[in-house]
């Protein structure tokens, strides 16, 4: 039996079905099932059961033995959002929670951690050094609970038999419906041009990149999900990884392959970067992904071009959501 917590949500609905996919048949989704916004993400799928996230700790209790691996996706993940309590109990508790019951029933975990752990991006990328997540300096609430949860995870004596932390960069495609103002920029560029036929970047509020020159490792759902089915099979070299396209790419990058993907002139504008995100707002990502690697992933992933071409011609053109 193989746990996704954060089911119903984008990068959970996503893995289960590419896990049904691939055979994998005894699958429990974990999740708030209460929201109908995110009930598409699971139709269809057939699932061993669902179980509310606030009754799994207790479920996994009395089913530790049926359980061979989880993947703990669900979080809150809105960079908006400050109230810190939140974090605190869904982000930073609740995972404890989910990680103590690993280490006592020995079962395998990989649970979602965030590029968001990186703040500003001074102090780099690199998943190597386990020093590194205790002298970060997140932007934003939710990137500190995760960095919380990071540090806390490599403190602690005791540990699952094998465990990975995956800092997900930008991701994006399919099942983000949902997700309002927090969907990627390709989802949101897709409805805008849809609309009226052009499209809106945030202006640069630094001297040193332009207008659409913001750089970000944008990351497609496909590849994360591949990542994440290759340490479920994979057991061993515990710890931290990145997961991106390991190549960080423009805003302005992004646009113009929305609009070759939907066949469309290009007609971008720039605004100003919101008050609220604007000194929460990161210039640069890109994940090293040589940690990895070393330790045998060797899947190619999709270029930001075969990403977007994908994303928008086969799941955003004909969905009905939209």
């Amino acid at each position: 039996m193989i746990i996704v917590t954060g089911a119903a949500g984008f990068i959970g609905s996503a893995l289960v079905g590419e896990l049904l996919r691939q055979g994998w048949a005894d699958i429990v989704a974990v999740d708030d099932f209460s929201r109908p916004d995110k009930a598409p993400n699971l139709e269809g799928k057939k699932l061993t059961a669902r179980i509310d996230r606030r009754e799994f700790l207790a479920w996994l209790d009395a089913n530790q033995e049926l359980v061979q691996f989880i993947f703990h996706l669900g979080a809150r993940t809105d960079t908006t959002e400050f109230d810190k309590s939140i974090f605190d109990e869904l982000n930073v508790a609740y995972s404890k929670g989910v990680w103590e019951r690993c280490v006592r029933y020995g079962i395998p975990l990989v649970y979602a951690s965030s590029a968001a752990t990186y703040g500003d991006g001074d102090l780099g990328y690199d998943d190597t050094d386990d020093t590194l997540p205790f002298r970060l300096k997140p932007l934003n609430p939710y990137g500190e609970s995760k960095n919380e949860f990071d540090k806390w995870a490599l403190s602690q004596e005791h540990e699952p038999y094998f465990w990975a932390g995956l800092k997900f960069f930008n991701v994006y495609g399919p099942n983000e419906y949902h997700k309002g103002r927090m969907a990627s920029v390709v989802f949101h560029a897709f409805r805008r041009i849809t609309a009226s036929g052009g499209m809106e970047l945030f202006r640069s509020h630094r001297p040193d990149y332009t207008d659409g020159g913001q750089l970000r490792d944008f990351v497609y759902v496909k590849d994360l999900c591949a990542v994440c089915i290759f340490l479920m099979q994979h057991r061993k070299s515990s710890g931290l990884y990145n997961l991106g396209s390991g190549t960080a790419r423009t805003f302005l990058d992004l646009a113009r392959a929305t609009f070759k993907a939907m066949d469309k002139p290009e007609r971008i504008e720039f605004i100003d970067t919101p008050i609220d995100i604007r000194d929460k707002y990161q210039y640069f990502t890109e994940a090293r992904m040589e940690k990895l690697r070393s330790i045998g992933y060797d899947r190619p992933f999709h270029s930001l071009e075969e990403g977007v071409e994908d994303y928008v011609r086969n799941y955003l053109m004909p969905d009905a959501y939209l």
